[in-house]
């Protein structure tokens, strides 16, 4: 008996022990797991994201350790060369909008759809939303900045020329490409050909071509072909501007282009939100003169920007809420304040933040400009062949518009470029 009862408490006194050391264990291997960090890496360019919000980002989620790499040169390479090797991939990449050429690849990264993305799709425009999602169905990119477009004008060129300058007259009046045109020669006769109407032939085309839906190929991948009515279109009324002499042929991105606008020899040009701030930096003797109407023919967009999830990620869910949170609308407006950005969420447009006089722009609020253009945006479809054919159009363009090429022959001769490049 009394070795039995030995050996009994020896048995209860064994299962004390476990108990009270696995209970001293367990509560330090789970604060151990709380605490454990998910890993993050983010590629972003300079002034796609504040770098301040980034900061913030790293308070609002501490569970998250966030690697924020600003990639310089060229980033759609190092991107395709990294995808490519199927390494050294990040968990959350930036991509302009050139997304569509990654539409093949979609594969490659996570569907924000099934992460919970359609839970606030209505906070985005609708346009917007689409172009990041896939002909499949597949939603492989988060709605950044929008490029909505107007016309940037030089009101007090406008003015000496006997044009409307105010900017709501200049929208009503000017609210066609052929009515455009028409000031641009009421202003040529003017300034006896030593002010031009805008910058340059690519500018005109890719304008036009952005107020429509069917640009080059349709959802199912078919090619629409050179004559469809807004390729056309876009090709003509360029054409016409270079015939009449309105274009000052000055490149963007160039001193040339710089020193046309400082100077007043470009009297307006329709461009995207973003160029807002290209144009205070080229022309900054020109302060106070500038404002901004709606654009000739219709709205359109130039640019913008998406958040997508590689497939690689260990932590999708993380990586979408971080994704989320970053591009909510309040952190978009927020951005629109510090970078620029011009939101995708339109439910900040009438924020006050959005109607700020701007001294550059006369003391004008050009804000709600460009909100009722991001709201009437088309909904159209590129493809991921639409680089290659509509840097063949502009590049021919460019040769009508600087070596006085048979426009003609230059159709003509595009067209078989085209064919051949959609036979590669």
């Amino acid at each position: 008996m009394i070795r039995g009862k030995k050996t009994c408490w020896t048995a209860i006194m064994m299962v004390c022990v476990l108990l009270i050391s696995g209970c001293s264990i367990w509560p330090g291997q789970n604060d151990s797991a709380n605490n454990k960090k998910v890993a993050l890496t983010l590629w972003y360019w300079n002034r796609s994201i504040d770098d301040k919000l980034i900061a913030k980002a790293r308070e609002k989620f501490p569970n998250i350790e966030l690697t924020a790499q600003k990639i310089g040169g060229d980033f759609k390479a190092k991107l395709k060369t990294t995808l490519a090797a199927k390494s050294g991939e990040p968990d959350i990449v930036a991509l302009n909008d050139w997304i569509m050429e990654l539409f093949p690849s979609e594969d490659r990264f996570y569907n924000l759809y099934d992460l919970g993305a359609g839970d606030i799709e209505d906070q985005y425009l609708d346009w917007k939303w689409k172009q990041g999602v896939t002909p499949s169905g597949q939603m492989i990119g988060f709605p950044m900045d929008t490029g909505p477009t107007a016309l940037f004008y030089r009101a007090d060129l406008f003015k000496e020329a006997g044009l409307p300058s105010e900017p709501e007259d200049v929208s009503r009046q000017l609210n066609s490409w052929e009515a455009y045109a028409a000031a641009g020669e009421q202003i040529k006769e003017k300034f006896g050909g030593k002010v031009y109407l805008t910058d340059n032939i690519g500018s005109v085309y890719n304008q036009v071509l952005s107020q429509g839906a069917e640009r080059y190929f349709r959802p199912d991948g078919s090619f629409i072909g050179m004559d469809s009515p807004l390729v056309r279109t876009s090709w003509d009324t360029s054409i016409d501007f270079k015939q009449k002499g309105l274009l000052a042929n000055a490149d963007g991105w160039t001193p040339g282009w710089n020193a046309a606008m400082n100077n007043g020899e470009i009297a307006s040009f329709v461009g995207a939100v973003w160029m807002k701030q290209v144009l205070q930096e080229a022309a900054p003797d020109t302060s106070g003169k500038w404002r901004v109407a709606r654009a000739p023919g219709g709205d359109g967009n130039n640019g913008g920007s998406f958040l997508s999830i590689l497939k690689s990620s260990e932590h999708p869910q993380e990586a979408f809420e971080l994704v989320r949170w970053l591009q909510s609308p309040e952190n978009q407006l927020e951005q629109y304040q510090t970078l620029n950005l011009f939101p995708s969420a339109p439910g900040v447009f009438d924020s006050p933040a959005m109607k700020e006089e701007e001294p550059f722009f006369g003391g004008q609020a050009t804000g709600p400009v460009f909100a009722e253009s991001a709201q009437q945006v088309p909904d159209a479809f590129f493809g991921e062949r639409y680089p290659s054919v509509h840097n063949i159009i502009t590049r021919r363009l460019n040769d009508v518009a600087k070596q006085n090429a048979d426009p003609g022959q230059v159709w003509t001769d595009t067209v078989h470029r085209v064919e051949r490049e959609l036979q590669r």
